[in-house]
């Protein structure tokens, strides 16, 4: 068969948990979805929100606390929370790219050090953190071994692919702005291995999809992904890929309206980003920075953008004309954003701002 656009979207939906709210844990959600986007506190929250049937968030703190959803560079050398089981797969999958992404940089060999001197460094700096150490006393230890290497530094490069997770330091997200961090527990395992059974789980959360929607997701060579491939019992069609016995929904299957965080996974899991970004939104959605603002999701594509109010309510920027059973549809699910926030933290998201100003403001509601 030949998947219509319709198709996809629908399948992305469903296994992104956006078709419903579903009656599931924190763990299962989080395995489910994959990884979820996690660079501000507030996105892990705000996406569980948006997929669990009645979400409580302390799960989530506690999740992070415990250890079960670890926090921590992966792919895209950005910030996802993950469970503990798929960051031991993901963390081998992707570390070559994540070492190559600073060793093989400009940055790092103005330093003046060896590959072979960064890594004796970072066996002290994995040992160090066995206990949750602060930014400063990470950055103090490594300055006791290598001295002033200058900016950026030497940490800039460990951190992006040492094994360490972010420790939870309070605040109304778990994780404030005082960074602290902590040494994972990760046992040695195949490269390759990791790198196939984290494609499987990425096309089990996002699916069917081509190589270069996985090269898009993880930055990872495409040969390396064809290579990685081949060890799994894969069904194709076409340029897609997928696991096996998963079905799509027809693409006539409703699709609620949802306000998704900031760098929702479902935005950035793609290189065809009209899957679920029609193609005149996407620089309006998706900055030139790498900024991915939170959206508005009306019949499962992105129709604008969404910010707490600072009246109250939240504000939301259609970039088209919405119907009035769909700006309905929004208003309920901004309430409950609204009331959800209004437990912890109203005021989200305020230092991106500055997007907002060269939007369209022809459709602007407070919600």
């Amino acid at each position: 068969m030949t998947f219509t656009a319709r198709q996809l979207n629908r399948a992305t939906l469903d296994r992104q948990m956006l078709l419903r709210r579903e009656p599931v844990d924190v763990l299962t959600a989080v395995e489910r979805v994959m990884a979820i986007q996690a660079q501000e506190p507030p996105s892990p929250y705000i996406a569980l929100w948006n997929r669990i049937e009645g979400f409580d968030p302390a799960d989530l703190d506690e999740a992070f606390t415990s250890g079960a959803v670890r926090k921590a560079s992966l792919m895209r050398i950005t910030l996802h929370a993950v469970t503990a089981a798929d960051h031991e797969v993901f963390h081998h999958a992707m570390l070559p790219a994540l070492r190559a992404s600073r060793l093989n940089d400009r940055r790092f060999r103005a330093m003046g050090l060896t590959v072979e001197r960064a890594d004796e460094v970072l066996a002290h700096l994995v040992e160090f953190a066995a206990e949750p150490r602060t930014k400063p006393e990470l950055e103090e230890l490594l300055h006791s071994h290598v001295g002033d290497v200058g900016e950026p530094g030497l940490w800039w490069a460990l951190a992006s692919y040492a094994p360490l997770v972010r420790v939870p330091t309070g605040g109304p997200w778990a994780f404030g702005p005082r960074l602290s961090f902590q040494t994972a527990v990760i046992e040695p395992r195949d490269r390759m291995a990791a790198l196939a059974e984290m494609l499987r789980r990425y096309l089990t959360s996002f699916g069917p999809a081509t190589i270069p929607d996985m090269n898009q997701f993880t930055m990872l060579p495409r040969t390396t992904i064809r290579d990685a491939l081949q060890l799994l019992d894969l069904v194709r069609d076409g340029d897609y890929h997928d696991v096996p016995n998963r079905t799509i929904p027809d693409e006539d299957t409703p699709a609620p309206p949802r306000l998704m965080a900031m760098w929702d996974s479902t935005l950035l899991a793609y290189a065809d980003r009209s899957r679920i970004i029609p193609e005149q939104y996407r620089k309006l959605v998706i900055r030139n920075n790498g900024d991915t603002l939170p959206t508005l999701l009306v019949d499962g594509h992105v129709a604008g953008v969404w910010r707490p109010h600072e009246g109250g309510g939240i504000e939301a920027t259609a970039f088209h004309s919405l119907s009035k059973r769909q700006w309905a549809g929004l208003a309920e699910e901004a309430r409950a954003l609204h009331k959800f926030l209004g437990d912890r933290e109203t005021q989200i998201y305020r230092r991106f701002a500055r997007w907002w100003k060269d939007l369209p403001v022809d459709h602007v509601r407070i919600l």
